[in-house]
């Protein structure tokens, strides 16, 4: 039976890794990691060897425990209805668009059914890569209520293109406990580009408070056992990033109280792509994308390597509460072929935004906000 408590670990691990090296460049950034997570995770399973190796060591650490980061996975793939007008909405696809001359083995499609909403799914990828294209895109569409449109770029797709491992995630929850319209004004926030005016939501609650190591951490609970979570620092986020690791970050999310806290945030609105074919290579993940590659669990055709994996993110965060839409794409072709004094937060500075299933510590969404 796989440890819950380390899979987790590995799981905020591989969350922090990916953060690193995508918010690099100093910027907003926005990424899934359940959905890349999602989507790597099946390529593992594709795979065999050091081509799975090495993703399984991004994704669960030491040992490369898979099967507890399926179930992780699964676990968060899902939450509980009450039958009530403020209902959670979780989407959640994961296909397999296969070329129809492709020859798929059963020991990769059985595996498939076990995932959220797996599938597999034909696209004229040889014969007509536009169409094979537009078509993963409708259907991302479609899981992710439109946020994310186009998810392949026209470029995407060539002639060489046989398959591709899609994951799509749609998320949308209400606050436990709103901002009020009327307290949202505009205020500043002091980004390194400049002092900027945005629109401040603003409440007063009791809600999840803890601080360690420079760094504060607001929890505002949300319908469905969701949660969101502010992590900002006591100075630049630039000089201060580097210290969040997975130690500092679980003692925040696990040390906690209940207290009375006046929070100011901003509204956000963030809409990112991201190559992670690079970030996965500096990360160690390089046989996938290479002709050493073996992908004998999915196809006996030796001649599948992964060409591309792309990412879109999408975080909406409101008075009402969040929306979050992500797709991941691995794309395949042929090598030839509460208690104290109440505690102030004004989030008025670059902070971190995590979004995360509270039972299972998956982690929907992880934004770094530089310019709200």
């Amino acid at each position: 039976m796989a440890d819950s408590t380390g899979s987790e670990h590995a799981h905020l691990e591989f969350t922090l890794a990916l953060h690193r090296v995508l918010a690099a460049h100093g910027d907003d950034s926005c990424f899934s990691p359940y959905s890349v997570a999602s989507a790597l995770g099946l390529a593992a399973r594709a795979s065999r060897g050091t081509t799975s190796e090495e993703v399984a060591s991004l994704l669960a650490g030491d040992g490369g425990d898979l099967d507890g980061q399926a179930a992780l996975l699964r676990d968060a793939s899902s939450l509980p209805a009450k039958g009530n007008q403020d209902e959670p909405i979780l989407a959640v696809s994961n296909t397999l668009w296969a070329w129809k001359q492709l020859p798929l083995n059963d020991e990769f499609t059985g595996e498939l059914t076990e995932w959220p909403n797996g599938k597999v799914a034909t696209a004229p990828f040889v014969d007509d890569p536009e169409a094979a294209r537009k078509l993963i895109n409708a259907d991302v569409a479609r899981t992710t209520r439109d946020l994310i449109p186009e998810l392949l770029s026209p470029d995407a797709v060539g002639a060489d293109t046989v398959a591709s491992i899609v994951n799509a995630l749609y998320l949308k929850v209400a606050w436990t406990f709103r901002f009020a319209d009327d307290a949202t004004g505009n205020a500043d926030f002091h980004s390194p580009s400049g002092t900027r005016d945005v629109a401040m939501m603003r409440q007063s609650e009791r809600l999840g408070y803890a601080a360690s190591r420079g760094w504060q951490a607001v929890t505002l609970p949300a319908a469905g056992g969701l949660q969101a979570v502010v992590l900002l620092p006591d100075g630049g986020l630039a000089d201060q990033e580097s210290t969040m690791d997975t130690e500092l970050l679980e003692g925040l999310l696990g040390s906690r109280q209940d207290r009375m806290v006046t929070l100011a945030m901003p509204k956000i609105s963030l809409d990112v792509r991201s190559g992670l074919t690079g970030a996965l290579k500096k990360l160690g993940v390089r046989t996938l994308f290479t002709p050493a590659a073996d992908f004998t669990p999915l196809t006996d055709d030796p001649r599948l390597e992964v060409s591309d994996v792309v990412h879109q993110a999408v975080l909406r965060v409101d008075e009402q509460g969040f929306e979050g839409a992500a797709a991941t794409a691995v794309m395949m072709r042929m090598v030839s072929m509460p208690t104290g004094e109440p505690v102030e937060v004004v989030v008025d500075r670059p902070y971190l935004l995590l979004v995360r299933h509270a039972k299972t510590g998956a982690v929907y969404f992880l934004a770094r906000v530089v310019n709200p």
